[in-house]
């Protein structure tokens, strides 16, 4: 039986720092370009007969993304860990300092210490949809930038009719960038079966789900457990005795692009979805906040997309929450 060694990877845009601890004993750090021969050297410098080698590294988008495929193509274990996860793990080993050293350290003690989950790699359509739903979320906050910039320069006469017009070209040039990465990204899914079948069951959320969401949510992995806190959408609780009583909030130790493709479709669904409209008044009735209630719908919808998506079953209202009788929604709805 293969006996076990671990290693942290800071990864960055150039380079990797590896942390090594091999039968026991702690390797001096070692760093490696961020292309594929570096790649390969890393794995020369990992691999040892007769030894399993344990990975973790951070999730860090694109840059990480090539040497974890590469790592686990020659038979290394791989751990991608939430960021927010080793930045709290670093506290609890009252690591103040910060830099790539100290960070590969960091990750090496992860790795031997806390509980290994091992990474699944994206299929590639995945990875193509990922890659083109993060363009269109810049996209998208660029254009409502240059919206707030269009608006602003209407509400004076001073400023050049030179600007204005810019102003207009950009943000035609902006739509049809959207316009365009949209077609690509439905093509991508078109020719998937897997994806095709979710994209659809997405857009079954009548009222709540169009394309431009489904496929932001689509392109993110709702396949993991604990998928709400995978989110970001659990309640933190911070009490302590008798003393301390903080209201609950959300942890947000999660994908924050998942949160953002989901506020929208909430903020609609309280409007057009009947049955997360009850359930976004029956919370307001009981006092809560709007965010608060948002927020909820939001993670209602998070259940309802991962039971379709286990299922596969089109959204079912009624499965989400039960509409009240006439007269209660009425005296909700007046509340």
């Amino acid at each position: 039986m293969d006996k076990l060694d671990f290693a942290g990877l800071e990864v960055s845009k150039e380079e990797l720092v590896a942390a090594l601890q091999r039968e026991g004993q702690r390797k001096g750090l070692k760093t490696f370009a961020n292309t594929p021969s570096g790649h390969q050297a890393l794995i020369r410098h990992l691999s040892h007969p007769g030894r399993k080698v344990r990975v973790c590294l951070e999730s860090t988008g694109m840059y990480g993304l090539d040497v974890a495929l590469a790592l686990q193509k020659a038979g290394l274990e791989v751990m991608v860990a939430n960021p927010r996860a080793v930045r709290n793990f670093a506290k609890a080993l009252m690591e103040r300092s910060k830099n790539d050293q100290l960070d590969a350290g960091v990750l090496l003690e992860f790795a031997i210490r806390m509980p290994f989950q091992a990474w699944v790699a994206p299929r590639a359509a995945v990875l193509q949809l990922h890659a083109l739903a993060r363009r269109l979320e810049a996209l998208t906050e660029m254009q409502t930038a240059e919206k707030g910039r269009r608006e602003a320069a209407q509400a004076t006469d001073t400023l050049l009719p030179a600007l204005r017009r810019d102003l207009e070209r950009s943000l035609r040039s902006l739509r049809r960038a959207l316009a365009r990465l949209s077609g690509e990204a439905v093509k991508i899914i078109e020719q998937d079966p897997d994806l095709k079948l979710r994209f659809e069951l997405l857009i079954s959320v009548h009222g709540s789900i169009a394309a431009a969401s489904a496929i932001r949510i689509l392109s993110e992995d709702l396949d993991v457990r604990q998928y709400v806190a995978y989110a970001g959408l659990d309640p933190r609780e911070c009490t302590s005795g008798t003393s301390v009583h903080k209201k609950a909030h959300i942890s947000k130790a999660g994908n924050a692009h998942l949160r953002r493709a989901l506020y929208m479709p909430a903020l609609v669904a309280i409007r057009h979805q009947p049955h997360l409209q009850a359930f976004y008044l029956h919370l307001r009735a009981q006092g809560k906040p709007k965010m608060v209630a948002l927020v909820a719908v939001m993670r209602k919808l998070l259940h309802a997309i991962y039971g379709m998506f286990k299922h596969q079953q089109a959204f079912d209202g009624a499965k989400v929450y039960v509409l009240p009788a006439p007269e209660i929604c009425t005296k909700e709805a007046a509340a």
